[in-house]
């Protein structure tokens, strides 16, 4: 017998802990390699662990919903037991049906395999092929796991047994979010500014060439690329935004780590773009887009989530008018994205109709002073509005 043990894989220095997720292989079931044996949650990811050789599960040391530690042994893998596949051929022995050749028109006019109709003696009759099928009887209505929304109280004849709930347990991400979100607003100076933006200048671009670059570079030419690329020269312009704290000293980053929030089943996530300054926006647009889908998939790894220098997030996309972020940290800054909506402004004297979108930034007084945080967003609406200044550098 050759055992093989199934450990957590390596986890990263900030992620104490993992969660049994789902076991897909139970004891006495044979995998091949590569197959996927369990799933176990961290604070940030799904992890996926494979067999590493072919055999048989013999034990699972740690059920699901269990807490286990970095490199912890969770099964064991009988790699000396054969694992074959088993193919099931059609027995072919057995006498056909009898039936007459009326009979064998039918059916090979409506497509049914006579040996599945139920018949009585040794022939299958015409009655028996043309008998109508016992259609299941359907499934009786369940009720609501929630009551609707326009019963506001039982009443004078309701129960409580007529207003159901139902009780759910926190994933790892929603509860490792919600504890860094407080932690933030516990240890950190959060002030947000704020900004409109007329978004007339690069809507018009990105109408006029979002068809040739889509055939160009295999991806559409969105509105993240322009503010990401809006926010690393506003970074460049002012580097106390992108540094970091780390006990009482402040970190200057010399690199630009752009964290970009998307939604996963399992909550919001935040991927990075690595050195996003050196990144065309067809390369953001494939990075954002990659990020989007993995995310979906429950498929991003930890150096996916870990660093980062400065973050975006794009409340927009689900019809967010106005928020206040709140930070990253250790990041000093995050920038708030909303909807566009057709608003009247004043242009040249006159009232004119415009796409327009509030931007927020939320950032650590104790780091960044309002006049820099009101002028690195100024420098982004600048940007945006005349998008020019991207190529040209000012």
């Amino acid at each position: 017998m050759s055992i093989e043990a199934i450990k957590v894989p390596v986890l990263a220095e900030s992620v104490a802990d993992a969660t049994i997720l789902n076991w897909y292989v139970q004891v006495g079931q044979a995998v091949q390699e590569g197959d996927k044996i369990v799933d176990i949650e961290t604070d940030k990811v799904v992890l996926e662990v494979v067999a590493h050789k072919a055999g048989a599960l013999i034990a699972i040391l740690k059920p699901t919903g269990e807490n286990v530690l970095s490199e912890e042994e969770i099964a064991k893998l009988d790699t000396s037991k054969v694992v074959t596949t088993t193919t099931v051929t059609p027995n072919t022995d057995h006498a056909p049906v009898k039936t007459s050749p009326a009979v064998r028109k039918i059916a090979a006019d409506t497509g049914i395999d006579l040996s599945t109709v139920s018949h009585r003696g040794d022939r299958v009759t015409k009655a028996d092929i043309l008998q109508p099928a016992v259609k299941p009887e359907p499934p009786k209505p369940v009720p609501p796991m929630l009551p609707s929304l326009a019963t506001t109280g039982p009443g004078p004849s309701q129960s409580k047994t007529d207003r159901p709930e139902q009780r759910v347990a926190m994933t790892r991400l929603r509860k490792r979010a919600a504890e860094r979100l407080l932690q933030a607003q516990q240890e950190h100076a959060i002030l947000t500014t704020f900004n409109e933006i007329n978004m007339k200048a690069v809507s018009e671009l990105r109408n006029k060439y979002k068809d040739s670059f889509e055939k160009t570079h295999g991806i559409k030419l969105g509105f993240m690329s322009f503010f990401t690329k809006a926010a690393i020269a506003a970074l460049k312009k002012f580097p106390i935004v992108n540094a970091s704290t780390e006990g009482d000293d402040i970190i200057y980053h010399g690199y630009y780590d752009i964290g970009i929030a998307v939604s996963s089943p399992r909550g919001l996530v935040v991927p990075i773009l690595r050195n996003a300054d050196a990144l065309s926006f067809a390369e953001i647009e494939k990075g954002i887009a990659d990020f989007g889908k993995r995310a979906r998939d429950v498929q991003l790894t930890l150096d996916d989530l870990t660093g980062g220098t400065f973050t975006i997030t794009n409340g927009g996309i689900f019809g967010s008018m106005l928020s206040t972020p709140i930070l990253n940290p250790p990041q000093s800054a995050i920038l708030g994205m909303h909807n566009i909506v057709e608003r009247p402004v004043a242009d040249n004297g006159q009232v004119v109709i415009r796409p327009v979108m509030y931007v927020a930034l939320s950032y650590d007084h104790r780091l960044v002073d309002g006049r820099d945080a009101v002028q690195f967003l100024v420098a982004i609406k600048n940007a945006i509005e005349d998008p020019a200044r991207l190529l040209i550098d000012i």
